[in-house]
């Protein structure tokens, strides 16, 4: 792999979105280190969201907003050259100092609110948007836009499990990093660098030793959800018309 400037990457994700998936991609490539949603700490801290293992996540990592960026802006670690960092959208509580982003090359990824809501309801209830990370990926994205004044990369999740080597390439092309065929394929079992709510989450992905053939959900959206979910809709489709595919 070539010589480069030293990048991190914030991925911008929502719950349910092979996000986990793309962090083992990053993690297996041999000039990268991955952090795992730094600010889920604080995003606890700071709610009353009762996800599973919250007491020993809370103590488990910095729940202090500004530490976790001097943090997540300072030097890579293990003298790597690209820093992956996976973020949740939802993270960005109102108020939130956001002027840090002009110091990492923002992404986003994004999926099916159906198939986020299907996913994420059998672990968790789906009571608002906002639990979901849509309406904190558009607020990212227009703020990127218009104060940094360039649009980020938007990579779709059923594109990249029905592709993943084309549409990696297009990522890595569009960040400015090489691609690197190790993207493509890693070792099954729990990493050092997932967070401790793994034993929660991600049962799938520790199974797993690449991105799985995309494969639609037939189950039906429940009907108390429906409301919720055209509402992402509208967020996922001003998304999904500016991805790379």
């Amino acid at each position: 792999m070539i010589d480069q400037i030293p990048i991190r990457i914030a991925m911008w994700s929502g719950p349910r979105n092979i996000s986990t998936a793309m962090m083992r991609s990053f993690a297996n490539r041999p000039d990268s280190f991955v952090s795992d949603e730094p600010f889920y700490g604080h995003y606890l801290n700071q709610t009353d969201v009762d996800h599973p293992g919250r007491e020993e996540v809370l103590q488990s990592m910095e729940t202090d907003w500004h530490n976790i960026v001097d943090y997540i802006t300072g030097d890579i670690p293990n003298g790597a050259a690209v820093w992956y960092q996976k973020h949740m959208a939802q993270h960005n509580l109102p108020g939130v100092d956001l002027s840090w982003i002009d110091q990492v090359t923002n992404c986003f990824l994004i999926r099916d609110p159906k198939e986020v809501i299907l996913s994420y309801h059998k672990k968790f209830a789906v009571t608002r948007s906002e639990l979901l990370g849509f309406p904190q990926q558009v607020e990212l994205v227009r703020k990127i836009t218009d104060e940094l004044g360039h649009e980020p990369a938007i990579v779709d999740a059923k594109d990249i499990l029905m592709n993943p080597r084309d549409i990696l390439q297009k990522l890595c092309e569009a960040v400015g990093i090489p691609f690197a065929d190790e993207m493509l394929s890693w070792s099954s079992g729990r990493r050092e660098t997932d967070g401790v709510w793994a034993k929660y989450w991600y049962s799938s992905v520790e199974a797993s030793t690449g991105f799985q053939p995309y494969a639609p959900l037939s189950e039906k959206l429940p009907v108390e959800l429906e409301a919720i979910y055209e509402e992402c809709l509208v967020y996922y489709n001003t998304l999904y018309r500016k991805r790379i595919y």
